[in-house]
Parts: structure tokens; C-alpha cells; sequence
């Protein structure tokens, strides 16, 4: 408060300059003031300076500039001459009212400035909403999308919306009573319910309709998750599949848990949540919505909290952006006014018509696929899991297999695994160019003899580092026997996926769904195969490839022994549960 009182004079000083320069048919006190109602007609106001005659100056050019230096309306021209708008030019699209509705809304609800002239202390909006992007390698469609209105700068704002306009946990059990949803619900299925409550049981008189309205249809997005089994096949061999099977596993469960059953909240509550609105395949529509669209804002007060952010939600994803929405404190610098916004700075320069974009986070095309419908030609954080499963070769196991000899160093490794949360059959993701150092860690520790321990205990030995040759060549072949398994359980290979891909007119017969696997499976297929020539290479390099070092102490392929009822958990249903989803089914 000091500091702020002490610079009261200064402002004050300059608060002359500003009237003087204010648009002379503006009353000062509406200059903060955002202009509302852009889908009213609007005409272009002249500029006066500070005496009333009109002129030129040099900031009343930047404005002109900043406004792309072109009149009202004509950007959305150029973006119907460009297809931008849907077929037609957009004549007749209902995807155009959508998005009126969704301004409109947003500008009278949350004040949100999405003007394409200026105002007093407000840039023109940089970004306009395109009905229809195209991925510019594989020509898809990737729906709707925000276009650079301008040149945009590096660290420019793009985007401001209150969180009052968001869906979440706490929004959620306002609308549907915190007696149905209690306190401690997994945000995932609080938001659900909300966004089935808007869409099917208030419909038009939801005060989210305008938003709702622009969300897509299941067959828009198109997740693994809600493929059909004939489009699955086309995954077959992929890592992908059994994520699937789990994740739809875990929707019926939690459906049914929550609002089946005498104690469900359909029975509990049928007014609120009434069953002919709360059908699964609503709820497999909110959950497409929520894995596709929710953004996690980690810089609120109450710490991070997961929402559905109108408009902001509208911006696509690539790999290489920067770019991550996140939450803070409204007001100016100086003065706050104690509500929150979500925020969006530019992380590079864009042209004008170019799409913006963002980063949904490093996330492999199987991820992509799973919760978001589509796979990317170019990802850096592509990787395909690899299953290491070894056999603990204990006096029971050994017992119960014939041709398995007892491994003496069994129950130490067991104990040992158990002491640092490891499983006996573990899933690690391989990238391109690189595979994990835990995956290396874990093996040394497992192709461990009597010979390498030299007498000590596990504990005593840094696993981060090579243990003996002899095990270092076990370890590095089991990785090369671990990565050939997976690659034959695709049942093509990669020449077939590309002679299919290849004939263009065959290709476009297959449905999305087919041609996404077709590509996801032929990407999976070429990093697996130059993981494997950089394994090979590896060997060579270090001299491993010596008949004699060439042992291995247990099994890597994948299958589960006699004995062994521990079931698989894959790579990608870890990250699922760090990204905070409903329990998992094993």
C-alpha cells in the first residue's frame, strides 16, 4: 500500500496526457471498458486528436497497423476464398452460427475483448476461428482451429477468459448439488456429469448452450477408445490396442460405480440425473470432450485444478510448439482484482492466416491416438513400450517349468524389486534415437549371477553403471530379443503399411479410422526397427558380440510363465494414472 500511494502523484501527472489523447465522443469513464456486442453491426469511428481536428499521427497508424492494416470484415473474406469456412464459402454452415454464438457469448458473459478494431486500452484480437484445419502432411482434417487474425509477435497475449466461464469440479457440483457429487470426487467424472447435464438435460436453456455448441460429436474426434472392433484390427501388434482395452474397461467401470445401481446417482437422484440423459454413450461423448479438450491449470490458488476452458480449447496441437495455457491472477500490473483468468502468450511469431498452436504436452502418437484421435507424421516424443518380462527363476517357478533351472540370486532380486515399487513385467517406451536408462537399470539388476555379485548383497551395487561385460551383453541382447518380439506381433510389415499408404485412391477407400492405424502402425514398425539397428550397432561398438558373453538369465518376451499370474501394465496406463484418471481396473 506505501508503494502504491507513493506513486499516486505520478499517475495522477500523467493522467492529462491520457484524457487528452482519448477519442473526444468517448466519456473517460467507459475507456476501460471493453466494446460488447460484436455481432451487432459495427462502423469504423474516426480518430480526432487531442484539439478535435482530425489528422494522421503516427499512433493513430499503429492502431491501423495493429489491426492487420486492412478494413472490418475483410479477413474473414480472405479465409472463405481460402476454404477456411467450411464447403461453400460457408453458405449454410452451422459451424458459422456456432461460432458467433460462442463470441457473442463469451463477450457478453465474461467480457472477454475478441474485437477485430481497437479500443481504448485494447489491441485488436489477434486469432479468429477457423471452421476447418487440415494437417499439412497427411491433408486430414483436424476440425475447428484459431488462425493468426495479424502478425503476431513471440510473447505476444493471445487469449484472456475469466475462470468463471470454465467446467469444473467446483462448477460441477454447484450446478448438480454437493450432496451428489462430494467432496473429493476425481475431477474427471465431476466435470462428465456437468458437461451431460448442459448438453442433454438443459440443452438450449443451459447458460454453457453457446459453448457446448462448438464442441464436436464422438465422430469428430474419433479416440481409440471408441473405435469399433473392425477398425482395431487395423492396430493389431500395437501397444495401442491393449491401452484401449483397458481404458474402455474403466469408463464402463466408473460409469457404472457412480451412477448405476441402487446406489448409483441415477437412482439416487433421478431428477438431477435422469436416465434416459445419463446413457453410456453420453458418457463416453463427456469423456471424448474431457481426454481431448481439458486443459490442467497448475498455477491457480488452490493449486492445480483440471478445466474445460471455452475457446481456449479450440486451438490444435503440435510437438514442436512451446506454448501451454495456464491460469493467473486478473487485473493490470499494478492493481489485482482478485479473480483469475486462463492466460496464453505466443511462444513464437506467426503470419497472418497461419494457425496457432500449442502443446497438449510430450506425448507419443499412441497417447495421441488413445485420447485425442489423431497420431502425427513428425513427433520427437513418438516411442513405442517394449515389455520386459523376466522370469523369477525362484525353486517354485523352477518347479513348475520344465527346462527352468533355479536361479540362486532369485529372492534377492525379488525383494529387492519389491523394496524399489518395480514389477516382474514392465513396460518402456523406446523412442527413435534413444531408449530408457531405467530399462537398462532394470535388466542389469535381473542378468545379475553369483559371478557379477562377487559375494556382496544387491543393495551395494549402482545399476546405472555397466555391472560386467558378460552381463552387459546379456542385458543389451535381451533388450534386442525384447524389441524383435514386438515387432513380430504385428501381423504386416512395414513394406506392406507402405504400399497401401502408397496407392492413393485404395488408401482414401479406408475410413479415418483405418488410415490413422495404418500410418500410427508403419511409424511404430520404423522406430523399432532403428531402435534395433542402434542396439546392434551398440554391441559391435563395445566389442559384446562375442559368442561367450552372449547369455541371458531370464525371459524377456513378454509372456507369463507357468505360476505367474501378475498381469501386464502398460507404459501408457501408467501415464493415464499420473494424468489423475479414474482407478485402474488391475
Amino acid at each position: 500500500l506505501p508503494r502504491a500511494a507513493s506513486m499516486l502523484p505520478l499517475i495522477l501527472q500523467m493522467m492529462p496526457t491520457a484524457i487528452a489523447f482519448a477519442p473526444h465522443h468517448q466519456p473517460l469513464t467507459k475507456l476501460n471498458k471493453p466494446m460488447q456486442k460484436q455481432h451487432q453491426p459495427q462502423t469504423q469511428q474516426p480518430l480526432f486528436m487531442a484539439g478535435g481536428e482530425g489528422g494522421e499521427p503516427e499512433w493513430v497508424k499503429a492502431l491501423n497497423d495493429a489491426a492487420g492494416g486492412t478494413e472490418l470484415g475483410k479477413f474473414e473474406e480472405d479465409m472463405k476464398m481460402k476454404g477456411l469456412l467450411g464447403p461453400n464459402k460457408g453458405k449454410g454452415n452451422p459451424k458459422l452460427n456456432a461460432n458467433s454464438r460462442l463470441i457473442a457469448w463469451l463477450e457478453t458473459e465474461g467480457e472477454v475483448y475478441l474485437s477485430e478494431s481497437s479500443t481504448w486500452g485494447e489491441a485488436p484480437h489477434p486469432m479468429a476461428i477457423s471452421t476447418e484445419t487440415v494437417d499439412e502432411i497427411t491433408n486430414e482434417s483436424s476440425g475447428r482451429g484459431l488462425l493468426a487474425r495479424r502478425s503476431v509477435n513471440d510473447g505476444d497475449e493471445l487469449l484472456k477468459i475469466p475462470m468463471d466461464l470454465c467446467i469444473t469440479r467446483k462448477s460441477a457440483r454447484r450446478a448438480l448439488g454437493k450432496d451428489a457429487l462430494q467432496d473429493g470426487i476425481n475431477e474427471y467424472l465431476a466435470i462428465a456429469c456437468q458437461l451431460i447435464h448442459e448438453k442433454y438435460v438443459l440443452g438450449p436453456e443451459s447458460s454453457y448452450d453457446a459453448y457446448i455448441g462448438v464442441l464436436p460429436e464422438v465422430d469428430e474426434v474419433n479416440p481409440t477408445f471408441t473405435w469399433p472392433d473392425e477398425d482395431l484390427t487395423f492396430l493389431d501388434g500395437s501397444p495401442v490396442v491393449a491401452a484401449t482395452r483397458s481404458l474402455q474397461m474403466k469408463l464402463r467401470r466408473e460409469y457404472d460405480d457412480l451412477l448405476g445401481g441402487d446406489d448409483g446417482l441415477i437412482a439416487k437422484f433421478p431428477n438431477r440425473f435422469p436416465a434416459d440423459k445419463f446413457t453410456y454413450d453420453n458418457w463416453v461423448w463427456a469423456f471424448t470432450m474431457l481426454f481431448s479438450r481439458a486443459i490442467r491449470l497448475r498455477n491457480l490458488r488452490v493449486g492445480e485444478r483440471l478445466a474445460m476452458v471455452p475457446y481456449a480449447d479450440l486451438i490444435n496441437h503440435s510437438a514442436f510448439s512451446g506454448a501451454f495455457i495456464d491460469a493467473r491472477e486478473s487485473g493490470d500490473w499494478l492493481f489485482k482484482d482478485g479473480n483469475e483468468e486462463v492466460i496464453l502468450y505466443a511462444d513464437r511469431g506467426y503470419r497472418q492466416m497461419e494457425q496457432i498452436y500449442i502443446s497438449y504436452g510430450q506425448k507419443s502418437n499412441a497417447e495421441l491416438l488413445l485420447l485425442y484421435g489423431f497420431a502425427l507424421e513428425r513427433n520427437p516424443y513418438n516411442s513405442v513400450d517394449v515389455t520386459v518380462s523376466i522370469a523369477p527363476r525362484t525353486a517354485a517357478v523352477a518347479a513348475a517349468n520344465e527346462g527352468i533351472d533355479e536361479d540362486p540370486l532369485a529372492q534377492e532380486k525379488m525383494d529387492f524389486l519389491f523394496r524399489v515399487g518395480r514389477d516382474q513385467t514392465v513396460d518402456f517406451p523406446c523412442y527413435a534415437d534413444r531408449y530408457p536408462v531405467e530399462m537398462l537399470e532394470y535388466l542389469r539388476l535381473m542378468m545379475m549371477t553369483p559371478e557379477d555379485t562377487r559375494g556382496k548383497p544387491l543393495e551395494e551395487f549402482d545399476f546405472s553403471r555397466t555391472i560386467s561385460p558378460a552381463n552387459e551383453a546379456a542385458v543389451l541382447q535381451s533388450v534386442v530379443e525384447a524389441v524383435k518380439y514386438q515387432l513380430g506381433l504385428f501381423p504386416q510389415s512395414e513394406e506392406d503399411d507402405a504400399m497401401i499408404i502408397k496407392d492413393k485412391g485404395m488408401f482414401r477407400l479406408l475410413s479415418y479410422n483405418q488410415r490413422m492405424a495404418v500410418r500410427h502402425r508403419r511409424n511404430e514398425k520404423r522406430l523399432l526397427k532403428r531402435t534395433l539397428a542402434a542396439l546392434e550397432k551398440q554391441i559391435r561398438n563395445k566389442g559384446l558380440d562375442v559368442d561367450q558373453l552372449a547369455r541371458a538369465e531370464g525371459s524377456t518376451l513378454g509372456q507369463v510363465l507357468k505360476g505367474e499370474t501378475r498381469k501386464q501394465r502398460t507404459a501408457l496406463e501408467d501415464k493415464l494414472e499420473k494424468m489423475g484418471l479414474p482407478v485402474d481396473l488391475r
